[in-house]
């Protein structure tokens, strides 16, 4: 099953760079170069630890290789869904300046509280799975939020179920859900060879899978969104760009000025033209 996934990661390789988009998705793009350039080089090692090769010193370069790309690939899922966020918002400036200002600061939260929760009782060396876990937690949980965000919100968003985008976040929140089911219930001991992880192998190449429904597939053209002028998502569209927006344009002095001097005008000419009709009687 490990060969079959490096073969699944392999094939959408080939039809993520068939269809060059690396230059739409860059950080997604060196995703998948991480994983196909990896699993190899795990695979070899893990072999070589069941062999004892190098005098058993596999097993410390397949620990360090390991969680070295466990590490690595949690920094770039960030990355990817940050652009899924951007490719899904992407008719909606405001919204999407707005929303990725709180996707940074819910990135940083989240990994301020996992760091901050993994326990430090091991020393040296044995404390990079710890950290390494709670990093991918983080951005798993954000990867959930992303897929929950896109299904409220697709219709509004006018985004197609084939969209690209809402692709990529399906695989990685199936991928997400299934890391986070199969820890809680795997003990830390069990074999690679355990019914859990054969089930969580199985899920993986399903994922898989889905991703390559995707790319294979034709992906709708995005047309022009048009929207009516009293729609919830247009105001919101602008509220957010409004907050957004920064320098000394955002001034107001010189409108409430003006609409004060318009007021005071109205009075001025609401006086003059009592006196005139009193002076008018009175004549």
């Amino acid at each position: 099953m490990s060969g079959a996934e490096f073969v699944f990661w392999a094939l959408l390789g080939c039809l993520f760079w068939s269809k060059k988009l690396q230059r739409r998705f860059p950080a997604m793009n060196a995703y998948l170069l991480l994983r196909v350039a990896a699993m190899p080089m795990l695979l070899l090692l893990l072999f070589g630890q069941a062999q004892h090769w190098l005098n058993d010193y596999c097993f410390l370069l397949y620990f360090l290789a390991y969680w070295g790309v466990y590490i690595a690939s949690a920094v770039l899922l960030f990355f990817v869904a940050m652009e899924v966020f951007r490719s899904a918002l992407s008719a909606f400036s405001g919204l999407l300046s707005f929303g990725s200002v709180i996707f940074r600061w819910a990135a940083v939260v989240s990994v301020i509280v996992s760091f901050a929760s993994v326990s430090y009782a091991h020393k040296g060396i044995l404390v990079i799975p710890d950290l390494a876990v709670g990093l991918m937690r983080s951005v798993s949980v954000l990867e959930l939020c992303l897929l929950a965000f896109l299904c409220l919100s697709m219709n509004a968003l006018r985004l197609s179920v084939r969209d690209l985008a809402f692709g990529i976040a399906l695989g990685f929140g199936m991928l997400s859900a299934n890391d986070f089911v199969i820890s809680s219930l795997v003990a830390k001991s069990a074999s690679l060879t355990s019914p859990l992880q054969i089930v969580n192998e199985a899920l993986t190449l399903l994922s898989l899978a889905v991703w390559g429904a995707f790319f294979a597939l034709p992906e709708p053209v995005r047309k022009p969104v048009v929207l009516p002028a009293n729609s919830t998502i247009y105001r919101w569209n602008e509220i957010a760009s409004a907050l957004g927006h920064t320098g000394t344009q955002v001034a107001v002095v010189q409108p409430a000025s003006s609409f004060f001097l318009t007021d005071v005008e109205k009075v001025v000419d609401k006086v003059l033209r009592r006196n005139l009709h009193e002076s008018e009687s009175k004549s």
